[in-house]
């Protein structure tokens, strides 16, 4: 590959989306690609640090609700974004353009349709997201992240490759450290988080649970727990109350190191969430985010159950009771917390953003991926 080649990445302003657009910007740079992205206004918080030579911010509108007004309101957005993408396109010349889901990748894909540039979407979860679906037919290529995904069937499962979902270098390192399982009466740590929407709850359930446990348990836990800030005291002063020891926070800069630190992660079932443990090897409780209109978090997380790596359980049905009965039985199983770990890694994939540079590539070239011209 000459340096002259260039490739066009688009993602939304959410982390979920722009993470593995990153990963892949990162190993397209070191192989001597150019690399731009286009974004939604959202994505200018994160223009400063993205590894592109051009950040290209392009109007765009995320659909609210099925309300006439809103759907028409968000395809005019949508529309206007594209004619704005088409013209930032012809500047740009880029030989190939990836969208990795969410509305805001909408109108960079349509117009590199309309200009005929060879385009393609990543799929992060183990079902196709709305924008995606919409995208999914035109698109010259698919990559995906599980080797199942829900909606991706037909002439769309024909032209699909499975990459994985690229993690960051943090995870990357962090995954070289092993799982041991906790000793007899050695220290348990647990760590849990949930991300801005999901931290109330495990802040509400976690410590009640925790706090159930027997007393020879609980003076061997070791909790690591991201809150919201106002409910960092409550939930320090409920671990305190327990005699279990605990670090509080709203935020932590080193998460996958934590996460490999852990004997039992608690969380949400995001596809970075479930990448990330996949690749690093741990076992754990996911709790999918209840309400999502894709359900992706759900099928995200019975996957990974399937496979042996995870324990999932629907919001709607977990009682600290019924967690403190989980949690009791599997800290008393390091045979259990083992096995998942093992399994969790067997799924994981390591190599997913060098699979998906040369999935890229291919593209670019004018290939799909396995060596068939496209053009």
């Amino acid at each position: 590959m000459s340096g002259m080649q260039s490739i066009m990445l688009a993602a939304g302003g959410t982390g979920g989306h722009l993470f593995p657009a990153f990963a892949l910007a990162e190993e397209l740079k070191r192989r001597g690609v150019a690399v731009d992205l286009m974004t939604d206004m959202r994505g200018d918080r994160y223009g400063g640090g993205f590894p592109a030579r051009t950040v290209y911010q392009v109007p765009s509108a995320t659909l609210a609700s099925r309300a006439a007004g809103d759907v028409a309101k968000t395809m005019l957005t949508l529309a206007r974004g594209t004619g704005v993408a088409f013209r930032m396109l012809g500047q740009a010349k880029p030989h190939a353009v990836i969208g990795f889901g969410g509305y805001p990748t909408y109108p960079p894909l349509v117009a590199a349709r309309l200009r005929a540039i060879p385009t393609a979407i990543h799929e992060q979860n183990a079902v196709l997201g709305r924008a995606n679906k919409l995208l999914a037919k035109g698109v010259t290529a698919i990559a995906t992240s599980f080797d199942r995904t829900k909606f991706l069937d037909g002439r769309l499962a024909e032209k699909s490759v499975l990459t994985g979902n690229p993690v960051r270098k943090a995870v990357l390192e962090a995954a070289a450290l092993g799982f041991l399982p906790p000793l007899s009466d050695s220290p348990i740590r647990i760590l849990i988080f949930g991300g801005s929407q999901g931290a109330r709850f495990f802040s509400d359930v976690v410590p009640l649970a925790l706090f159930a446990l027997s007393d020879m348990l609980r003076a061997r836990l070791r909790v690591v727990q991201q809150a919201r800030e106002e409910d960092i005291e409550r939930v320090r002063d409920a671990y305190s109350e327990a005699g279990i020891k605990a670090e509080i926070a709203s935020f932590f800069t080193d998460l996958p190191a934590r996460m490999a630190d852990a004997h039992l992660v608690i969380g949400r079932a995001g596809a970075s969430t479930v990448a990330e443990l996949t690749v690093i090897g741990r076992p754990s409780i996911l709790v999918p985010l209840p309400h999502a209109l894709d359900n992706d978090q759900l099928n995200n997380a019975r996957r990974l159950e399937e496979a042996g790596g995870a324990w999932c359980f629907e919001q709607r049905t977990l009682s600290p009771e019924r967690l403190a009965d989980e949690l009791e039985r599997l800290l008393k199983a390091p045979d259990s917390l083992a096995a998942a770990a093992k399994a969790a890694k067997n799924t994981g994939r390591p190599d997913a953003v060098r699979n998906l540079a040369d999935f890229a590539l291919a593209l670019a070239e004018g290939r799909r991926p396995g060596g068939n011209r496209t053009q």
